[in-house]
């Protein structure tokens, strides 16, 4: 029997669409929230809300600029997100007794 506390898991990471998210991010520097919105197959209002929440525990980071007359948004991971996600990792490897 592994000797796991479920409990232990990152809440925040674990919801579906935030872990979309990060995975996607875990490997680019950045990306536009329509390219997120895209890989992650989540509506605008679902995908705003889950980025806000990374975002207020300082999992993602996001910047805006302007391409034309529009505003883009891109985000990216920062160090905090990325070794919350290597932790979240780790955690579901002991989990299945890797």
């Amino acid at each position: 029997m592994i000797d796991f506390n479920y409990q232990n898991i990152d809440h925040l990471i674990h919801s579906r669409v935030r872990l979309a998210v990060v995975a996607v991010l875990v490997g680019l520097e950045e990306a536009e929230f329509t390219f997120l919105r895209e890989k992650v197959k989540a509506t605008d209002g679902n995908l705003s809300a889950n980025l806000k929440r990374l975002e207020e525990v300082g999992y993602l980071a996001s910047r805006k600029e302007m391409r034309g007359r529009k505003t883009r948004t891109l985000y990216r991971l920062t160090e905090k997100g990325m070794a919350a996600f290597e932790a979240y990792v780790r955690g579901l490897e002991k989990l299945i007794g890797k």
